[in-house]
């Protein structure tokens, strides 16, 4: 009886892979901040990764408050990632500010890819082809590469490759802070950790194949009536495809279900996660930035940012540990609508 009822889940599941349609999700998010507990003297600045819309994601109904000498809405120059800077002046008392927005997301189901790869320019793609700090494309990274690609031809074969191996290769520790650092030289030598790193190896590889690809950083949405979702970030990948545009891959969940549910390699059900994450991406999450070493807008104190997932604050020209609730205290609820 285990087995027909697995069956009939791993037909339904492959007809919805397989499927034109996709299933929206909605929800009112929103995210309170209070940095009150940094007092007198000192400028204090906040950074939060804005969301808009695109074609996967409709957002409305934006709403801003709080106490800050003045906020508005930037962009950083390299990647176009929308910024909500806010600043208190050094004799404010309160550090108050809440981002509330509604949003519609929409499933990714990406698979009808084109049998011919169109002719690209890679000027067109430079920001997603070359190495960040720690993110190489060279030595170790662009040996392995080589040989994970060895063979294939076609832009769609070296990227399911590198994709495949990932998922064989690297592993969930769910004892890693946040979702990880990315840090891509450390992770070819201990290949676990969580969404950032995970995603960070199929970038940098990829990019060392030649493939343009990049992180994407979010936040997943919750599924019940109202979730608490602060340390809901996520991270994901796409690389570039040419005749069909940018893929969504999600490795690193494919890992995390393997650890949830104490799949193995070699289980059927794996094999259906991995098909679903190549090219489809599920509605519980909303894009909020891209890319590695940022230097946001304003400009932050000190060295460009790793990743932009979590909110940023600086108190004069000291950055606060957006991991430590003690001293950056923020909490962020999702509402269903």
């Amino acid at each position: 009886m285990k087995r027909i009822l697995f069956l009939l889940n791993a037909l339904f599941f492959f007809a919805m892979v397989n499927s034109a349609w996709s299933v929206p999700h909605s929800g009112l998010v929103t995210m309170d901040f209070d940095l009150s507990v940094h007092e007198g003297g000192k400028e204090v600045k906040l950074w939060i990764p804005y969301p808009v819309s695109d074609k996967e994601q409709l957002i409305s109904d934006i709403k801003v408050s709080g106490d800050c000498a003045s906020s508005a809405v930037y962009t950083d120059r390299t990647y176009g990632n929308p910024i909500l800077f806010a600043r208190w002046n050094k004799d404010a008392k309160s550090h108050k500010l809440t981002l509330s927005f509604a949003v519609e997301r929409q499933e990714i189901i990406t698979k009808d890819f084109p049998e011919k790869e169109t002719a690209w320019d890679s000027i067109d793609y430079k920001p997603y082809l070359g190495a960040s700090r720690l993110c190489p494309i060279d030595g170790e990274v662009k040996k392995l590469a080589d040989e994970i690609i060895k063979g294939k031809k076609t832009v769609q074969a070296k990227a399911r490759a590198i994709y495949e191996w990932v998922c064989q290769n690297m592993y969930r520790d769910p004892d890693t802070r946040g979702c990880g650092k990315g840090d891509v030289r450390a992770l070819l030598v201990k290949p676990g950790g969580k969404c950032t790193d995970i995603s960070s190896v199929f970038v940098a590889l990829s990019r060392a194949a030649g493939i343009p690809a990049r992180e994407i950083f979010g936040i997943r949405l919750g599924k019940k009536p109202e979730e608490d979702i602060t340390q809901y970030q996520h991270c994901w990948a796409e690389f570039y495809l040419p005749g069909y545009g940018w893929v969504p891959v999600d490795p690193a969940d494919v890992r995390k279900a393997m650890l949830v549910e104490n799949l193995k390699l070699e289980d059927e059900k794996t094999s259906m996660y991995k098909t679903y994450f190549w090219g489809g991406i599920d509605p519980y999450r909303i894009k909020l930035s891209v890319g590695r070493d940022i230097v946001l807008t304003p400009p932050q104190s000190g060295q460009p940012l790793n990743t932009f997932g979590y909110p940023f604050a600086q108190v004069g020209d000291n950055t606060l540990d957006w991991l430590e609730p003690s001293t950056f205290k923020y909490r962020f609820i999702y509402g269903a609508n």
